[in-house]
């Protein structure tokens, strides 16, 4: 597999970047880690005449944690997540789920901006996001604007990001209580066939807040207000988790692929976020 000629760009600054992405319009592609796009340029599914690689743009490489909010530049990799002390400190959820994404090398080149940006249903990042209610940076010819990740996914592929702006980075406040990342995949490295991101918090023995999110059942992350509505008050027994997995069921749209049919992937579904909810909820 190899891919179609291309023009090989690698700026220093994001001006450069948006001014390629302005020249070249629907011809320019961004390269953060590359672990989604090459692939696809391989196979001769993107047609790329200009890759404009961040390896080099100053400011995108940093975790920053300020109290309880952090702030991820998109070019922070995986592993950095993974070794970020003070990062596994406050927000342990984030460097659990990184440790379930593809395998050591991978985790070396892949970045959270990479994972963030190109809407692609199967990445673990954009559900974890929108159950942290994150805060997406995107920087354009017009300057910097927010978008709320549970806002930014429209469709497989479809984001909230124009063709000339660029994802900056991702910030959320660190959750409290208890958190939990159950993936289930086929094979160490694949993508998820379904995958769960649970906050809760509880008062006495009750759940006083809960964020639930799942990856790979729809063609966009779903974070599932209805599931979350299930848990907040209750004891978080029996009854209220299978509340919550089927306010979940009744909001996905799972498809057939080769991770299965549309009936094993609910099945899935049911399983991993049962798991989820009881370990948040131990850990709380």
């Amino acid at each position: 597999m190899i891919p179609a000629a291309f023009d090989y760009h690698r700026p220093t600054d994001l001006a450069s970047v948006i001014s390629l992405l302005q020249t070249h319009g629907d011809e320019a592609r961004v390269l953060a880690g590359g672990h989604s796009l090459i692939p696809m340029m391989k196979l001769r599914m993107a047609d790329v005449g200009h890759l404009i690689d961040l390896q080099d743009v100053s400011g995108l490489h940093d975790v920053t944690v300020s109290g309880r909010q952090v702030t991820l530049g998109a070019m922070v990799t995986q592993h950095d997540l993974i070794d970020h002390a003070e990062l596994a400190s406050v927000a342990p959820l984030i460097r659990e789920a990184a440790l379930e994404i593809a395998d050591p090398q991978v985790r070396y080149m892949g970045t959270v901006g990479g994972n963030l940006a190109n809407g692609d249903p199967g990445n673990d990042m954009p559900g974890i996001m929108q159950c942290l209610d994150a805060s997406i940076l995107l920087h354009g010819p017009d300057g910097d604007r927010t978008v709320a990740a549970r806002d930014y996914y429209e469709a497989a592929y479809m984001t909230e990001r124009r063709d000339d702006e660029v994802l900056v980075s991702v910030r959320f406040d660190a959750p409290t209580g208890g958190h939990a990342y159950v993936k289930q995949k086929r094979k160490i490295g694949d993508y998820a066939t379904a995958a769960a991101a649970v906050v809760l918090t509880r008062l006495g023995d009750t759940v006083e807040n809960a964020s639930v999110a799942m990856t790979n059942l729809s063609d966009t992350p779903v974070w599932s207000d209805a599931a979350c509505q299930a848990l907040v008050g209750s004891a978080c027994d029996e009854a209220a988790v299978k509340a919550a997995v089927d306010a979940m069921l009744g909001d996905i749209e799972p498809y057939e692929s080769n991770h299965g049919p549309v009936e094993f992937k609910r099945h899935a579904a049911a399983s991993v976020l049962t798991r989820a909810i009881a370990r948040a909820w131990e850990r709380a």
